[in-house]
C-alpha cells in the first residue's frame, strides 16, 4: 500500500517539472497555450491593394484618362466646303443640255444640321446648299451616325437621305424656261471631330452622294422669246443620276 503511494506522489511529481519545460519549447506564434487553443490572429487587410488582374489596371488607366465632357443629348453644327458634283455621272437621259449648262463641276457647299444623341448614336437633320457656276444644288434630309469617343477625338459615320433640288440655271439662253428638277439623294459620310472643350468642337467631314433627279418639259415658248438650239433639250421631260463628293470643315456646338 505504501509502495503504491510512493509511485503515485513520483508520477505528479516529474509531470509538474515537464509542463513548464513543454511551454519553452513550444515554437513562436503556436496557439498552443497551458490552458488549452487560443483563438487566431485577426487578419489586417492591405491598406494599399493593387488591382488583381490586367483588366481592372486598364480599367483603373482608363479611368484616369478620361476626357470627362459627359453625356451629350442635342448637337448642332455647320459647314463649308468645296463639292464636286456630276448630275449625269451614272445615268443621262437629258437632264441638262450639257452647252448652256454644264453636267459637272465644281461648286461651294454652305450647310447646317442638328439632332439628339444617345450615347454613341445619333439622329438628326441636315441642310446643305451648292452653289455651281451653271446652276444650283440644294438638299435637305434625315441622318443616324454612330460615333467612337477617345478622350477629346472623335471618329464617326453618318447615313442619310432625303429630297434633292437642281435650280437656278445661270445661262442666259434659259432664263425663259426656268428649267428645274426634283429628286431624291442618298449620302454616307465619315468624319472625326476635335473636343476643344466640353460643347465646341472643329472637324472634318468627307461625305459622297449619289443624286436621283427627273425634270419635267418646260413647255412651249413664245416665239418672241426666241432660244438657242441646245435648249430644245429642256422642251422635253427629262431625267438623270448623278455622283457627288464633299470635303467639309465642321464647328459643333453639342449640349
Amino acid at each position: 500500500m505504501k509502495h503504491g503511494a510512493g509511485i503515485w506522489c513520483a508520477t505528479f511529481t516529474l509531470f509538474g517539472f515537464a509542463t513548464p519545460a513543454l511551454a519553452e519549447d513550444a515554437p513562436a506564434g503556436s496557439n498552443l497555450q497551458a490552458g488549452g487553443l487560443k483563438p487566431p490572429e485577426a487578419v489586417v487587410s492591405d491598406p494599399n491593394p493593387t488591382p488583381a488582374t490586367k483588366t481592372e489596371a486598364e480599367l483603373d488607366l482608363a479611368d484616369k484618362e478620361d476626357s470627362g465632357r459627359g453625356l451629350e443629348f442635342a448637337w448642332l453644327n455647320v459647314e463649308l466646303g468645296p463639292q464636286y458634283v456630276g448630275l449625269q455621272a451614272l445615268k443621262s437621259d437629258h437632264l441638262v443640255d450639257g452647252t448652256l449648262a454644264e453636267s459637272k463641276g465644281f461648286g461651294m457647299m454652305y450647310g447646317a444640321g442638328l439632332g439628339a444623341r444617345l450615347l454613341a448614336f445619333t439622329l438628326g437633320a441636315r441642310f446643305r446648299f451648292g452653289n455651281f457656276s451653271d446652276w444650283q444644288l440644294w438638299t435637305l434630309g434625315a441622318e443616324g451616325g454612330m460615333h467612337i469617343p477617345i478622350g477629346r477625338i472623335e471618329p464617326y459615320f453618318t447615313f442619310g437621305a432625303g429630297y434633292a433640288s437642281l435650280g437656278g440655271f445661270k445661262a442666259d439662253g434659259l432664263s425663259p424656261l426656268k428649267p428645274s428638277a426634283h429628286g431624291f439623294n442618298l449620302r454616307g459620310s465619315a468624319g472625326l471631330d476635335v473636343y476643344l472643350s466640353n460643347t465646341f468642337s472643329i472637324g472634318g467631314n468627307l461625305s459622297g452622294d449619289l443624286l436621283f433627279l427627273s425634270r419635267s418639259a418646260s413647255g412651249s415658248v413664245s416665239t418672241t422669246d426666241p432660244l438657242p438650239s441646245e435648249a430644245a433639250v429642256y422642251l422635253q421631260d427629262g431625267s438623270g443620276i448623278g455622283a457627288g463628293a464633299t470635303p467639309s470643315l465642321v464647328l459643333g456646338l453639342h449640349i
